[in-house]
């Protein structure tokens, strides 16, 4: 079956939530970044790793930068800000690439963490949605391919058709100007290298929502836990006492599992809340100015591509902040009164250590969440304002 995956496992099937980082994985080991531990295999493998980093994370930012010094007055403003707008990404995205990878370990690890959660899923509805989880976050990463690729494809493909290369990256060996033949090789060689560039932004972007799916898994399993806290009648005191324990230790290993990927996620959401206002103005100026049909498609495939590298994500770090009270008020409203002194003392404990929310914070500035997502993208419209009002768009036509 293609994508099996996407869709939830039966019962009879033992998932983990690990699993819901397969597709994110294989795509990593596609792309170069997880080597073998050892043998000939090894140092094969990271000379394709070393080739990926010098040709779509270092040479693809630099090449824009050489196509602006040697061919500027080639452009026309809407080639050239069809490629201002990737270039400026380009450049986040190489820093989101060297942050991910450099620490890659702390995603690894997490993943270590999600299994000794995964042990206290025993009960069906439990085991069911973990199952759910992993199809939906391998579902999440299969959206990113299709968005991602799309983009890169119809870009190359718009542009190929309408005679010229799809970035115009400094090629010194090949003159597209110099026939079809030329132009097709250089456009393909240039789609070669965005796509590999495409995939580790991919990667970048989409680690972060699916890390976090997942989280929010297991806070709506604890909090299901935390209200049949002593509800069974069969359970001695000391054994719902038990129970508690182990929802305070579960609650533990959930913080555990946020403090290892946060300065992951800080870093590369940093960087693109840096960038997003920016890259969104030229893109929108691009298609609202300058654009015809075909570039047009493009560049909207671009604008999705660009919401998607911090929207849902965003939208989920909001439901994590629900999540974290609503596992507040299953506490208070669980079945406490007539406990003994050292459940009430516990479970006081547990209850004050909960009510501090789950919090990512960009850069160690500003709090991760729709409203921070949607204040850096606004300044998309300021850029689009100020084209407008000094005319720029016109004198660019006019030139």
């Amino acid at each position: 079956m293609v994508f099996e995956l996407i869709r939830p496992a039966p019962l009879t099937e033992q998932k983990r939530s690990r699993d819901g980082c397969i597709y994110l994985y294989r795509a990593m080991k596609f792309i170069g970044w997880l080597p073998p531990k050892q043998g000939v295999l090894r140092y094969v493998y990271l000379t394709w790793t070393l080739m990926t980093f010098v040709w779509c994370t270092t040479y693809l930012p630099l090449g824009f930068l050489g196509s602006y010094m040697t061919q500027i007055k080639s452009f026309s403003p809407g080639e050239f800000l069809t490629s201002l707008q990737v270039c400026i990404n380009a450049y986040g995205s190489s820093v989101k690439v060297a942050i991910t990878y450099s620490m890659l370990w702390r995603l690894i690890k997490a993943k270590n963490i999600l299994d000794q959660l995964d042990l206290r899923c025993t009960a069906m509805e439990e085991r069911e949605k973990i199952h759910l989880v992993v199809a939906r976050s391998n579902h999440a990463f299969l959206i990113f391919t299709f968005v991602y690729c799309g983009y890169a494809g119809s870009t190359y493909l718009s542009s190929v058709l309408s005679g010229r290369p799809p970035w115009q990256l400094y090629n010194p060996f090949i003159d597209w100007h110099d026939g079809t033949l030329k132009l097709w090789v250089a456009s393909t060689l240039e789609y070669m290298v965005m796509s590999g560039a495409v995939l580790q932004d991919q990667l970048s972007d989409s680690y972060p929502l699916i890390y976090t799916l997942i989280l929010r898994a297991h806070l709506d399993m604890l909090r299901e836990r935390i209200r049949r806290l002593r509800s069974d009648e069969n359970l001695s005191e000391a054994e719902s006492y038990e129970e508690l324990v182990k929802c305070v230790m579960d609650h533990k290993l959930i913080l555990r599992y946020c403090a290892i990927i946060k300065p992951v996620i800080q870093g590369t959401i940093f960087t693109q809340f840096l960038l997003i206002g920016l890259v969104l103005g030229f893109t929108l100026i691009n298609v609202f100015f300058f654009s015809d049909i075909w570039t047009g498609i493009a560049s909207f495939m671009f604008v999705i591509t660009i919401l998607l590298q911090t929207f849902p994500f965003c939208y989920t770090c909001n439901l994590i902040m629900e999540d974290c009270e609503s596992l507040t008020h299953a506490i208070f409203q669980s079945n406490w009164v007539d406990a003994s002194r050292r459940y009430k003392t516990t479970l006081l404990y547990f209850l004050h250590n909960v009510q501090q929310p789950i919090v990512f914070i960009a850069g160690g500035i500003f709090q991760i969440s729709m409203s921070s997502n949607i204040s850096v993208a606004k300044f998309a419209f300021s850029v689009i304002t100020i084209t407008k009002q000094m005319n720029i768009a016109d004198k660019f036509k006019t030139d």
